[in-house]
């Protein structure tokens, strides 16, 4: 995702700081200091597998630079790591995302209601060896729905979710605001953070910068940005997927050759690596290593400043997107490990199906549109983030823009300054960047309003959110979250999907598979995953 894959309130925290994309603070605060004191080291120190003081050395295609709040970050890095050092009451499995009991001792068996009430795991500390209770849950949902305070968080549960309660010392309740199954998958991304630590002023900053103390199976013990964060086994960890690593150093390597060269030759230090380059794959095999890949909704997207003209006109958004020769994009940059968007869900997820319009290779149809629009000798210059992939597809959208008369420049810059850019509301016309809304989970409906809404930071950034067709989608959005039927939900969520496929603001033009590479001599139990970042809290040493 822009690894995408994103001020205290009542501004708004930047979309860097959510994105993951914002480089760190130079210093961090004292304690996270002293948890650092390890040397920086991009080398695997555990001379080889198994053992009681065995290092895995992962290899992360993402910065480890953005925000480590759990409740801000859609950062890749931040948020795998996360998952193996926060709980939340409830987690859900990588892969089929189906939720598991995690600080909660059981999934609630009736979800139909508008209460659910859980019990925590007795004997759940932190990592500072403080026990776990109702006061933290209550502190963490408490920050995610105050309206005064903007969490990427906020958008996952504010509109379900009333309140948490706090019964006793180990019991909760949530109280919703009419039926809500699909919020029970969500509550792992509430992961649960100690209130001694993080109601300390100046605490919040700390976790972006990150300051990371949970109750999960991994505790980190140093942080370095730009370079590696490091974890070991928790040993007071008592929940249901227990350490199966001594130790980890995970480490940041956003350029693909370097990142390749870790996890392959005979002088190979990692064990695993995820965004392997499809053009390494075959290399890789050879080398001895499984790689698997995993499709779901990573995609590249396009976004329109709609306030930049002619980008405010429908037909010219569409014009583009059908100007596209999405095919070659998919067999030359994607070496087939792709497919052209033919809606804003990726065909595996549940809730999709094709879009009215779907955005098929037509330039002559692209040339009309146009010519409708009244457009002629347009320039445009695509801002886009410098993610490998995506830099090896934007030869193919320049190629297809120069055929139909759109004089196109390419301007690939770190995603640190494409969204700087737009934080400072700079003028721009098109940007062309990554994303994968399946970090968060399979839902449609929380895909969906992580990209549209009134409130929302890409409608802030494509300028659209004012617009009366957008006003009128939003309300759509809505009522599809409270309608209670499954199948009528379903049903309106596809419908207005097709307004957004028609409208083109902020739309996928390719969704692509994602590769991870690992050594099986070495690890077993290791899934691929269809979103940035690795989960190994199933895998253990072969």
């Amino acid at each position: 995702m822009r690894d995408v894959t994103h001020t205290p309130a009542p501004q708004r925290r930047t979309f860097l700081k959510y994105g993951g994309t914002l480089g760190a603070a130079a210093a961090l605060s004292s304690s996270l200091s002293a948890c650092s004191s390890g040397p920086e080291s991009t080398n695997d120190t555990s001379g080889g597998k198994g053992g009681k003081n065995a290092t895995l050395t992962a290899v992360i295609g993402y910065g480890n630079d953005g925000s480590w709040d759990p409740t801000q970050t859609a950062s890749a890095f931040s948020m795998a790591a996360n998952n193996h050092i926060y709980e939340g009451l409830l987690d859900t499995d990588p892969i089929s995302r189906e939720p598991y009991a995690a600080l909660a001792t059981q999934v609630p068996s009736d979800l139909t209601g508008t209460s659910w009430k859980f019990e925590l795991r007795a004997g759940a500390t932190f990592h500072d060896g403080k026990p776990v209770t109702a006061d933290d849950v209550v502190f963490v949902f408490d920050r995610i729905l105050d309206p005064k305070t903007t969490t990427l968080a906020q958008g996952f549960f504010a509109s379900w979710l009333k309140e948490a309660r706090k019964i006793d010392a180990q019991n909760v309740e949530l109280v919703l605001k009419f039926p809500f199954p699909e919020g029970v998958s969500r509550l792992t991304l509430a992961k649960i953070m100690p209130k001694h630590v993080f109601s300390r002023p100046g605490a919040w900053e700390d976790a972006i910068k990150g300051k990371a103390i949970g109750s999960g199976p991994y505790r980190q013990t140093a942080h370095h940005p730009k370079s590696n964060t490091t974890f070991e086994a928790y040993a007071d960890y008592n929940g249901p997927r227990k350490a199966a690593f001594q130790k980890m150093n995970w480490l940041t390597i956003v350029d693909a050759a370097p990142r390749v060269a870790k996890i392959s030759g005979s002088s190979a230090d990692g064990e695993i690596a995820d965004n392997i380059p499809y053009a390494n794959i075959e290399q890789l095999k050879k080398g001895g290593l499984t790689v698997q890949g995993g499709a779901g909704m990573n995609n590249l997207f396009l976004m329109f400043n709609t306030k930049h003209k002619p980008f405010d006109d429908v037909r010219v958004r569409q014009a583009l997107h059908y100007a596209i020769d999405t095919g070659k994009m998919v067999e030359v940059a994607l070496k087939g490990h792709g497919k052209p968007s033919s809606s804003f869900l990726n065909e595996g997820n549940p809730s999709y199906r094709p879009a009215k319009t779907v955005y098929d290779y037509d330039p002559d149809k692209a040339k009309k549109l146009l010519e409708e629009a009244g457009v002629d000798k347009l320039k445009i210059e695509i801002l886009a983030v410098n993610v490998s992939w995506i830099v090896d597809c934007l030869p193919t959208i320049k190629a297809s823009w120069d055929a139909i008369g759109v004089e196109t420049t390419l301007s690939p810059q770190e995603t640190t300054a494409v969204f700087t850019k737009m934080d400072q509301k700079q003028d721009y016309q098109v940007v062309a960047a990554a994303s994968n809304p399946n970090q968060f989970g399979l839902d449609a409906d929380l895909i969906m309003h992580y990209n549209y809404g009134p409130e929302n930071i890409w409608m802030g950034y494509a300028r659209w959110a004012g617009n009366s067709v957008a006003r009128q989608l939003f309300k759509d959005m809505d009522r599809a979250t409270r309608e209670p039927d499954a199948d009528k939900k379903k049903t309106m969520i596809q419908d207005y999907i097709d307004v957004v496929a028609e409208q083109a603001v902020l739309y996928p033009v390719v969704h692509n598979e994602l590769m991870t590479a690992w050594d099986p001599e070495k690890l077993t139990g290791v899934r691929a995953q269809p979103y940035p970042g690795i989960d190994l809290l199933q895998a253990k040493w072969a």
